[in-house]
């Protein structure tokens, strides 16, 4: 496509692709900003202008004219269960980004008619009930009149689901059905359960329940996973960790993601790690996997990163902040054999941590291993979450040569936290200005898709904004972060968990050729609308795997959405809406100023620069 005096010239070193007339982002300190791109064998080879790039295009060449607008490295989310997410995509109803109740409600009534016989209605993840005008849950009375057949299941956060009539049926629950440990089936006056099921405090019975929905099997499953791996695309995702997680078995539900890398076919680089899923046995299945693999093995595409993000069940703590943080049993000697375990044998690992408690003990059976010369003995390390890590913890993280990962969780459950642990506990959850400020990797990502959505940009604006998606601010500016950190942390800082920042998280020579040509510029966008960007453009790789508006059509070609009955045959996945707050934002800004003001008159009274009466307003419309 030869653009603006670009012609293809006889070369023998011709680029495949090149992006020009861009605004660059490269991350890379050395030339933070450039015009042009060229890619060959899926690795950059010029990064400048239109000159640099003129002398690679040939025949062959496809050229991409980014009309100005802002290209940046491909994202990368330190911490999602893609794998699993691949797995029941073309399943779930999602209500990621749909602003009000009502809507929800309609899309559900909807797909419930076109969903057949023995097939459950699952909303799963990515909403919170902030997000709707409502501000509330839907009832059970509300499922039953939208789909009095249909099994319908919905789950909100960590802390509950709502299930309709059929729904309880078809999952066998009746009055004599005792409550799981750690959970609840709320039941009526006469016994019968209601719809509700309450994580108290253990989500357990929420995923336990979801399970006994049908699973895709097949061909279904690598379209699914396909059709979600091009979602992720849409959003300028280009490589992901998979955490692993609950109901995430090593190897049968990795087969997916291992038989697509095998035929070329995954459009977003994963490192995955294993979770030891069976409490009491998580010591024999880590020996088993050891013997197995080893991290790092695989290629750019599908590759080994560790274990975690639990190494034993009885060392996890959870992450519902509508109950009281969990009291965890003595856990230590089992724990303390898995991490000396893996560090003998060279593995890695992340671990799952929300609350300092937890990480306090944790790093005591680190620290002892270091005083054996065991820990981390030359491996990756990182906790994950720690919403409320202490400094005096972050401080002996960094001596042991961890690092951190924080997700957005709290955009989702924002409220919940302030109502039980205050506001001034949610400023500084989780402290990010303190972790980056002793030099600590700090990774960022969504722990999609059970809680958070996958959209990356939600997670961006909360690191920003500080702010819920319910437009409550938790976080002063003293614990945010400005908008070019906050994409190193989507970006070059997940290369380093993996140990690819050489060649990954920066547009320069060498690097692979991920990237993201964006419908708005990402810095100078006004801060609520952070939430709204998309790619236009997504390449990884050098191949174009994502392409819509000027550029629809240029993305290769998928499979349709299976079975036909799909929600996302017929919504698509997350639900783009222009919510404007701009009226709230005028009279916030406006109830800052004031106390701004009354601040400063008070520190020139304090010093007798100014009376310490106030005169009564005048307002002439009064005067007698």
């Amino acid at each position: 496509m030869p653009v603006g005096g670009l012609v293809p010239r006889a070369v023998d070193d011709a680029a495949e692709l090149v992006v020009r007339n861009a605004s660059i982002h490269t991350g890379d300190a050395s030339r933070p900003q450039a015009e042009a791109l060229a890619v060959k064998d899926g690795v950059i080879t010029v990064v400048g202008d239109d000159k640099d790039v003129a002398p690679h295009i040939g025949a062959d060449t496809k050229v991409v004219d980014a009309l100005g607008r802002r290209v940046i490295p491909g994202l990368n989310d330190a911490h999602l269960h893609v794998i699993r997410g691949g797995l029941n995509y073309v399943l779930e109803l999602r209500w990621d980004g749909v602003p009000t109740l009502r809507q929800g409600l309609a899309m559900l009534r909807e797909q419930a008619a076109r969903t057949p016989k023995g097939q459950w209605v699952r909303i799963v993840g990515g909403w919170s009930a902030e997000q709707f005008a409502e501000r509330r849950l839907p009832t059970v009375a509300e499922l039953n009149a939208a789909a009095p057949d249909t099994p319908v299941f919905v789950l909100h956060l960590y802390q509950s689901a709502v299930l309709n009539r059929a729904a309880l049926n078809a999952a066998g629950f009746d009055k004599d059905t005792p409550d799981p440990k750690g959970g609840q089936i709320v039941r009526g006056r006469d016994g019968e359960p209601t719809g509700m099921l309450l994580a108290a405090p253990s989500a357990l019975i929420l995923y336990s329940t979801l399970a006994k929905a049908p699973v895709l099997e097949g061909e279904d499953k690598l379209v699914s996973t396909r059709h979600f791996l091009r979602e992720l695309n849409r959003f300028g995702l280009t490589s992901a960790i998979d955490a692993a997680g609950g109901f995430q078995n090593f190897p049968d539900n990795y087969s997916t993601v291992v038989e697509l890398a095998k035929a070329g076919q995954l459009s977003l680089r994963i490192a995955y790690h294993l979770f030891p899923q069976t409490a009491g046995q998580g010591i024999a299945d880590l020996t088993r996997w050891i013997e197995m693999a080893r991290p790092e093995d695989g290629d750019a595409w599908l590759r080994l990163n560790g274990a975690g993000e639990n190494l034993t069940w009885a060392a996890a703590d959870f992450e519902n902040f509508t109950q009281p943080r969990p009291e965890l049993g003595d856990f230590e000697p089992e724990f303390e054999k898995a991490v000396r375990l893996l560090m003998e044998n060279g593995w890695g690992f992340r671990l799952h941590a929300t609350y300092d408690e937890t990480i306090r003990r944790d790093l005591a059976v680190f620290e002892k291993l270091a005083a054996e010369g065991l820990f981390p003995a030359g491996n990756r390390w990182l906790f994950d979450h720690a919403e409320t890590v202490s400094a005096e913890s972050l401080d002996r993280v960094a001596a042991l040569g961890g690092a951190l990962s924080v997700q957005n969780r709290l955009s989702f459950q924002g409220e919940a936290f302030v109502r039980r642990y205050g506001s001034g506990a949610a400023a500084d959850a989780p402290p990010i200005r303190a972790m980056l400020d002793r030099g600590l990797t700090v990774a960022a990502g969504t722990d999609a898709t059970r809680v958070s959505t996958y959209n990356p940009w939600v997670a961006l604006h909360w690191l920003v904004s500080g702010r819920s998606v319910g437009d409550l601010l938790l976080r002063p500016r003293t614990n945010r972060v400005d908008r070019q950190t906050a994409l190193r942390m989507f970006t070059r800082a997940g290369a380093e968990l993996t140990g690819e920042e050489e060649v990954k998280g920066v547009l320069r020579p060498g690097c692979y050729a991920d990237l993201a040509v964006l419908s708005e510029d990402y810095f100078t966008v006004p801060e609520p609308d952070i939430a709204r960007i998309e790619s236009l453009l997504t390449v990884t790789g050098g191949r174009i795997v994502y392409a819509a508006g000027e550029y629809e059509g240029l993305d290769e070609e998928l499979p349709p959405v299976s079975p036909a009955w799909s929600p996302v045959a017929h919504f698509g996945g997350y639900q783009s809406s222009r919510q404007c707050l701009a009226g709230v934002r005028q009279a916030e800004s406006l109830g800052e100023a004031v106390a701004e003001s009354e601040q400063h008159r008070a520190w020139r009274v304090a010093r007798g620069l100014a009376p310490s009466a106030v005169d009564a307003p005048f307002d002439p419309c009064f005067v007698l």
